[in-house]
């Protein structure tokens, strides 16, 4: 693929302009396999967790010519940098600790004497705004943390190593047996069509949309289990914002905060038996019926006073840990934070569960980014291969997985974790849903998309008199046109 340098200045004039937030999760689309059952845990799950019959329909990318294979490289005529930089986004005392021994123990052990730094880069947003200008320069950090669709946004430029190169080599690879432990879905999520199947990331962890619920506030409203359909949410929703909880540790009471964010989107929109992207047709259908539905749906909870927006970074997060807020939807990688927020807050039994939705199973919303490597040189990203291989390995993932709160992404680990997942059962009933997955697109530009959908969908709850199926309309059109120029850049 020839390079498209100076096509590429449009994404990058774009981007300057538009990414102001930090982006938020937005996953590859492809089913994800269920996982192999781990132990069951000391308290029932709050969701059933045998897998559907049927997976929800994959998303395909958008079609395009196969390219030739990978010239083969001679990787043992290749001596590994000795210093790489790895940048990355993770926070939080748990999560850096755990970076940290990662990171030690890697150059304490490996055997070609490798010296790698992790940085912490700033947000998803703020790596991508950081990475476009010096892509194809020797700037460039040797290891990327990134979702999907930002990863093609950066191999318009045909700026990223394709690890088929090396991931079967007969020194440096990685075995099959390595490869065949990955979830199937997980390990399929960095291999790109649009780029004739080229393997541009590995996994290192994943998290799924769920809804958290206050249990002890349910039983005071008369309820003794969670929503599974749009109506019982609503329900217990504009109860809960008339009625607050006994034991709650500040005045005020709402049954739902809609945090601004596209996976929120997507992820109500997939209850409601909709989708965002349409593989078939390679278009955005942000204003298909199941999504007209849905944020028809949440625009009336907005105007009968049973929903509100978050205001501040994490706040349905510390209204819920308050005993103020019944429902939240977020990521499974906040529950140690949503776990001391109770703990810190008004102590209460609480769970998670599939956001409440019309079709026959849940359709959960699965994400995370990936780590990627930046074309640069043959020996730092040869280095950066070795240090990735480690990183994916069981026992570093197991560590991981336990320390911050994502999933395994390899069977292997989830059966190491079968203690962890028994003491901490609300892990595991989030755990339980991966079977029940589904991928937003990883199409070029989504980043641009997603801006649109969340100013789209602060128009509607700001404005409950707007019109959601013409909002939706004008976001589809909008949406459809940044792809188009994205997908320009390939021709």
């Amino acid at each position: 693929m020839k390079r498209k340098s100076f096509a590429f200045l449009a994404v990058v004039m774009i981007a300057a302009m538009v990414l102001g937030a930090c982006t938020t999760p937005t996953p590859a689309p492809a089913p994800v396999e269920p996982p192999a059952a781990p132990a069951e845990p000391t308290a029932a799950p709050a969701e059933p967790t045998a897998a559907p019959a049927e997976p929800a329909a994959p998303t395909a990318e958008p079609a395009a010519p196969v390219e030739p294979a990978p010239e083969a490289v001679d990787w043992t005529a290749v001596t590994p940098a000795k210093e790489i930089v790895f940048w990355h986004q993770h926070t939080g005392e748990a999560r850096e600790a755990a970076m940290k021994q990662i990171v030690d123990d890697f150059n304490a052990t490996n055997e070609y004497g490798i010296t790698l730094t992790a940085e912490y880069a700033g947000g998803y947003g703020d790596i991508f705004t950081k990475m476009l200008p010096i892509l194809n320069t020797a700037d460039v950090p040797d290891i990327v943390v990134g979702y999907q669709n930002q990863i093609a946004t950066y191999q318009l430029a045909d700026s990223m190593f394709d690890m088929n190169t090396v991931i079967d080599d007969p020194v440096y690879g990685m075995p099959k047996a390595d490869q065949e432990d990955f979830f199937p879905g997980f390990f399929a999520q960095d291999v790109y069509p649009l780029y004739g199947n080229q393997r541009l990331g590995l996994a290192p962890n994943r998290s799924a949309e769920v809804m958290y619920y206050n249990l002890d506030w349910l039983k005071e409203l008369g309820y003794e289990a969670p929503p599974t359909t749009p109506e019982e949410f609503k329900e217990m929703a504009c109860k809960a914002a008339s009625t607050p909880f006994s034991k709650a540790k500040a005045e005020g009471s709402i049954g739902y905060e809609l945090s601004i964010d596209t996976s929120r989107f997507a992820s109500w929109t997939y209850a409601f038996g909709g989708d965002i992207y349409d593989g078939t047709t390679n278009q955005f259908t942000t204003d298909s019926e199941g999504a007209v539905a849905a944020w028809t749906y949440l625009q009336d909870l907005f105007k009968e006073g049973c929903a509100r927006l978050v205001t501040e970074a994490y706040g349905d997060q510390t209204n819920f840990g308050n005993g103020t807020l019944l429902f939240a939807v977020g990521s499974s990688s906040g529950l140690p934070y949503y776990g001391d927020a109770v703990s810190e807050g008004a102590d209460f039994e609480w769970s998670v569960a599939p956001i409440p939705h019309t079709t026959p199973d849940p359709v959960i919303d699965v994400y995370g980014a990936s780590v990627s490597i930046p074309k640069s040189t043959p020996e730092r990203q040869l280095a950066a291969w070795i240090f990735l291989k480690y990183y994916t390995s069981p026992d570093v993932q197991a560590l991981w997985a336990s320390a911050s709160g994502y999933f395994p992404v390899r069977q292997s680990v989830a059966e190491k974790m079968a203690d962890y997942m028994a003491e901490n059962p609300t892990f595991k009933t989030a755990y339980d849903l991966l079977p029940y997955g589904y991928f937003e697109p990883a199409v070029p530009g989504y980043d641009f998309v997603r801006d649109e959908i969340e100013l789209t969908m602060a128009a509607i709850v700001d404005d409950t008199t707007a019109d959601v199926k013409g909002e939706l309309t004008a976001l589809n059109e909008k949406a459809n046109q940044i792809l188009a120029e994205q997908l320009e850049q390939l021709q």
